[in-house]
């Protein structure tokens, strides 16, 4: 799995040195940020189940058009489906700020979304509307201290920009 550590040794050892001063500054700001991303996967993980709920509920609020007829949530089962995959990529979410970097999201999240919700008929901007309104949501100190609110806006603002 990728992470900042795993990326600098692959790449040191791809080329055949060292790890440089930078790569170790780079893995030495990562560890330094783990206390915060630990707390937001902590705060993400006991509170996922309204956290998911919410994210999809405001998805079909913003846009309702997706229950009628031949849309993605014409159906109890596509709506389901819809909350299913909120909760995986918040799943992944929480494994990103466990590991400190974008393996599991880039791995199991993004790689092919856009083609597989295209061939689907599933717009990907109504999942980006529902991170966008998990991100905004976010109120520190109330939900998790400031610098874990940091660290999991950015991962919740990373998996936004991939689905772009």
């Amino acid at each position: 799995m990728k992470s900042v550590i795993t990326t600098t040794i692959s790449a040191a050892d791809a080329a055949g040195r060292f790890p440089t001063s930078s790569d170790l500054e780079s893995v030495q700001g990562n560890i330094q940020r783990a206390a915060a991303r630990l707390d937001a996967a902590q705060a993400l993980a006991s509170n996922h189940e309204a956290v998911v709920k919410e994210a999809g509920d405001a998805c079909f609020s913003k846009y309702s058009y997706l229950k009628n007829p031949g849309e993605a949530g014409d159906s109890q089962e596509k709506i389901n489906k819809c909350y299913r995959d909120l909760d995986h990529y918040m799943r992944l979410i929480n494994y990103c700020l466990v590991v400190g970097g974008t393996g599991p999201v880039d791995e199991w999240g993004i790689a092919g979304a856009r083609e597989v919700y295209r061939a689907l008929n599933l717009p990907a901007s109504a999942y980006i509307a529902s991170f966008v309104f998990t991100r905004d949501r976010l109120c520190v100190p109330r939900d998790m201290p400031a610098q874990a609110g940091v660290e999991y806006s950015a991962a919740l603002d990373y998996v936004i920009n991939s689905l772009y």
